[in-house]
């Protein structure tokens, strides 16, 4: 019996022991099947960028729309993609770099500055595209109307306070009698704004004096013939003005005349004021608006164009002392006083 008794018990162990390895080898096969699986990955994003040209205004633009997109939780390198491209001022190459956006599958567009913008447009009617320093979106074609645009485009204009600009000059030249106007014959939003200026001015009893130029291989020319008979010069949110912006204080400053643009960065490179939009601000709300299409937030279609509504007096002090001026008191606590900034400032 007491044999019999432990042949039971052994058989006892050994049914408990089997039990306990097949427990283990079936836990330890679904462990090595779960390991198996892998993470899934964060959704990499696809923003297609094309400027229009290189300089410092539209480089800040630039570097804001990452900056909007990064504080928004789109990365490069982690959840982004951005293919960049820019035109360098040539209408066939933006035409063609659009295309390679749309091929590399982009989820949304961005056009910095109006060529660009348009290029893009042409390109397609379907991808989201968010417009960064487009002065007159709805004169431009790209919107039906700023505040309702209906398609496939929205976005942030630089339209800066012209009249304001004017004004400035006035208030720190009361003695002049007549403003030089230089603008891009080929670009609408210079059009747009120098009308804005040469209404401002009349309106100010100061005789207006355009002209266009159709590169920068003519702007040295044109400042030149401008100083012989102007006061000042205004320059408009203008892309091709301002890749030349160094030989426009150039010659200007041979002439000793001021020059009054639309853009901070065009001050710092010789210009004497302005009253305008902080261009890495602009570029900002730029990517704060690609991020909010990205994450299905908002619609082009139903997303007014964003206008800043105030702007910042930015003065070179170097050229304010250059022509012996000085600040009206409302001025000297908020101005932004700068320095001119030599050579390449990308």
């Amino acid at each position: 019996m007491k044999n019999k008794g432990l042949v039971y018990t052994v058989i006892a162990l050994a049914v408990v022991l089997v039990g306990f390895l097949g427990f283990q080898l079936l836990t330890g096969a679904k462990d090595d099947a779960n390991n198996d699986i892998p993470a899934v990955k964060e959704k990499i994003h696809t923003v297609g960028v094309l400027q229009f040209v290189s300089h410092p205004a539209l480089d800040q633009i630039y570097a804001g729309v990452k900056e909007g997109l990064k504080e928004a939780g789109y990365e490069e390198g982690k959840n982004l993609k951005i293919n960049f491209q820019n035109g360098q001022a040539d209408q066939s190459k933006l035409d063609t770099m659009s295309k390679q956006l749309i091929n590399d599958n982009a989820d949304v567009l961005v056009g910095i500055a109006t060529p660009a913008a348009q290029a893009l447009a042409n390109a397609t009617t379907s991808i989201p595209i968010v417009l960064g320093a487009v002065t007159d979106p709805e004169g431009a074609g790209l919107v039906a109307s700023n505040e309702q645009p209906g398609g496939n485009i929205t976005g942030v204009s630089d339209q800066p306070p012209v009249a304001s600009i004017i004004e400035l000059a006035h208030k720190l030249l009361p003695e002049a009698k007549k403003v030089g106007l230089l603008y891009s014959s080929s670009e609408m939003n210079s059009k747009f704004q120098t009308n804005q200026a040469e209404a401002a001015a009349k309106k100010l009893g100061l005789a207006v004096e355009r002209k266009a130029v159709s590169s920068t291989n003519e702007v040295a020319q044109a400042v030149q013939v401008l100083s012989q008979s102007v006061d000042f010069i205004f320059i408009p949110n203008d892309n091709t003005v301002a890749n030349a912006m160094e030989t426009v204080s150039q010659e200007a400053d041979k002439n000793n005349v001021p020059v009054f643009p639309s853009v901070d960065t065009m001050v710092e490179q010789g210009g004497l004021a302005t009253i305008g939009i902080n261009q890495k601000e602009l570029g900002v709300k730029t990517g704060e608006m690609v991020a909010a299409i990205l994450a299905g937030k908002s619609k082009p279609a139903d997303t007014p164009v964003y206008t800043f509504t105030n702007g910042d007096t930015i003065v070179n002090e170097e050229q304010l002392a250059r022509f012996g001026l000085t600040l009206p008191a409302d001025l000297k606590d908020s101005a932004k006083l700068v320095k001119t900034v030599k050579g390449d400032t990308e």
